[in-house]
C-alpha cells in the first residue's frame, strides 16, 4: 500500500501533518488511560461498572461541548491559538486526575478534561484540512488520525511497566501524572506551524468590512442538512467504537480472565489496526468516494464485532478479529474530519466541524453508559455488541445522505455547502 503522498507535501503541509499527528497522539495517550485503568478502579478503588460507564460518558460529553466551543472561538481568533490552549488544558487535568480522591472528584476532572480533548481534536482537524491541498486532503487528513492508535500504543505499553514497578493502587495515579509530559513536545512542534492561510483570508475579509457569519448559521436552512447528517454519522461511528474500545480492557480482564500483560498483548492487535486503518481508508476514500467507503467500512466493522463478541474462537481467531475491528473502526472514524470540513464554508467551518464531530462523541458516549447498565442483566460482551451494532446501523443510514464529491477547494466550499442545503437527497 503506497503512501507516496507524503513526499508530495510541501514543508508547511508536512509540519502541520506532524503537529496534528502529535496532537492526536497526546489526546489518545491521555484518554485511553481511563479505559486501561478501569479494571483497577473497579477491583481496587471500588467503582462499579455503571460508574465506570458514567465516567467515560462524562468525558465524552465534555468532549462534545469543548469541541463546539473551541470551534466557535477558532472561527474568530484562529486555529493555532485554540490548539495551544487546549493542549495545556488537557495536560493540566491529566495531572489533576492523579490527585482525585473519590468518585465525585474523578467525575468532575474527567468532564473538564473532556472539554480539552474535544477542542484539540476539532481544531486540529480543521487546521490540517485547510492547510493540505484538495488533491491530497483525502489521504493526508485521515492519516494524521493514526496518532490515536500511536497514543493508544504508548499508554498500553506503559501500563504493564508501571504496574510492575508500583502497586496497582499507586500505578494508576502515576499513569495520569505521566499524561502531562506529551504536552511539552506537542507545544514545541506547534510553534513551527503557521496559521491557516484560509482562515487568515477570512479574517482579512472581516477586517475589510465583510459580514460576520454567526456560529448558529450551521443550523440555518442552507446548512442544517449538512449539520444533521454530520451529527448522526459521527454519533453512529464514534458511539459504536466507544461501545467496544471503552470496555475492551475490562472485557478481556473480567470476562476472558486475562492478566494485565496478556490484556496488553491483545490490545496491541487493536492498536495495530488503529494505526493502519486511517492510512488505508484515506487511500481508498480517494478512489471510491466518501459515502461508499464509509458505508463499506461500517458494514465490515459490524460483521467483525458480531463475530468477536457472539461467537467463540481460539487465540488466533480472537487476535485476528481484534486487529480487523481496530483497522475498520480507525478507518471509518478517520474519514469523518475531511468529510465534515468539505461540508461547511470557511466562516463557520470550525463551528460546524466541532459541532458534528464532538456532538457525535457526546451522543455516542451514551453507548458506554448503556453497556455498563446492560451488563448488570446480560454478559458484558453481549451488552457491548447490542450497543455497537445499533450505532453502526445509524451511521450507515446517515452516510447514505452524504454528497458524492471529494476534494473540494475549501476556499470556495462555502458555495458548495450552501448549495448542499438546497440539494435533493442523494441515494
Amino acid at each position: 500500500m503506497s503512501i507516496s503522498w507524503y513526499s508530495k507535501l510541501n514543508p508547511i503541509e508536512r509540519s502541520t501533518f506532524w503537529a496534528s499527528f502529535a496532537g492526536y497522539t497526546m489526546d489518545s495517550f491521555d484518554s485511553t488511560m481511563y479505559a486501561l485503568v478501569a479494571p483497577v478502579l473497579i477491583t481496587i478503588v471500588g467503582f462499579t461498572k455503571p460508574e465506570i460507564g458514567a465516567l467515560t460518558t462524562a468525558g465524552l460529553i465534555g468532549n462534545c461541548l469543548g469541541g463546539w466551543i473551541a470551534g466557535i472561538i477558532a472561527d474568530r481568533l484562529g486555529r493555532m491559538t485554540l490548539l495551544k490552549a487546549t493542549i495545556l488544558w488537557v495536560a493540566a487535568f491529566s495531572g489533576l486526575a492523579a490527585a482525585a480522591m473519590n468518585y465525585q472528584e474523578f467525575f468532575a476532572v474527567r468532564f473538564l478534561q473532556g472539554l480539552g480533548f474535544g477542542g484539540e481534536a476539532a481544531v486540529a482537524g480543521v487546521l490540517i484540512s485547510e492547510t493540505v491541498r484538495p488533491a491530497l486532503r483525502g489521504r493526508v487528513v485521515p492519516a494524521t488520525q493514526a496518532g490515536y492508535g500511536f497514543g493508544y500504543a504508548l499508554s498500553t505499553m506503559l501500563m504493564p511497566v508501571l504496574f510492575a514497578l508500583f502497586p496497582q493502587a499507586v500505578g494508576w495515579r502515576v499513569m495520569f501524572v505521566l499524561g502531562v509530559i506529551p504536552a511539552l513536545l506537542v507545544l514545541y512542534i506547534r510553534r513551527n506551524v503557521p496559521e491557516s492561510t484560509t482562515f487568515l483570508a477570512s479574517l482579512n475579509a472581516r477586517r475589510a468590512g465583510a459580514r460576520v457569519v454567526p456560529f448558529w448559521s450551521i443550523f440555518n436552512r442552507l446548512n442544517r442538512r449538512s449539520t444533521l447528517v454530520g451529527l448522526l454519522l459521527a454519533t453512529g461511528v464514534l458511539g459504536g467504537g466507544f461501545g467496544i474500545h471503552a470496555w475492551l480492557p475490562t472485557y478481556l480482564r473480567l470476562s476472558l480472565h486475562l492478566k494485565v500483560a496478556s490484556t496488553a498483548a491483545y490490545l496491541a492487535c487493536s492498536i495495530a489496526g488503529l494505526l493502519v486503518g486511517p492510512v488505508i481508508a484515506g487511500l481508498v476514500r480517494d478512489r471510491l468516494g466518501r459515502r461508499a467507503v464509509i458505508v463499506c467500512l461500517l458494514a465490515c466493522d459490524a460483521s467483525v464485532v458480531a463475530c468477536l463478541l457472539y461467537l467463540h474462537f481460539g487465540l488466533l481467531g480472537v487476535l485476528s478479529l481484534i486487529f480487523l475491528q481496530g483497522t475498520l473502526q480507525g478507518g471509518a472514524a478517520a474519514c469523518l474530519l475531511p468529510t465534515f470540513a468539505e461540508l461547511f464554508p470557511t466562516e463557520i467551518r470550525a463551528s460546524g466541524v466541532g459541532f458534528c464531530i464532538t456532538g457525535g462523541r457526546g451522543f455516542g458516549s451514551i453507548c458506554t453508559s448503556v453497556v455498563g447498565l446492560l451488563s448488570t442483566t446480560m454478559p458484558l460482551g453481549h451488552a457491548m455488541g447490542v450497543c455497537s451494532l445499533n450505532a453502526f446501523g445509524l451511521a450507515a443510514v446517515a452516510a447514505l445522505f452524504l454528497p458524492r464529491q471529494n476534494g473540494d477547494d475549501l476556499d470556495d466550499v462555502g458555495t458548495a455547502a450552501h448549495g448542499l442545503g438546497m440539494a435533493e437527497p442523494v441515494f
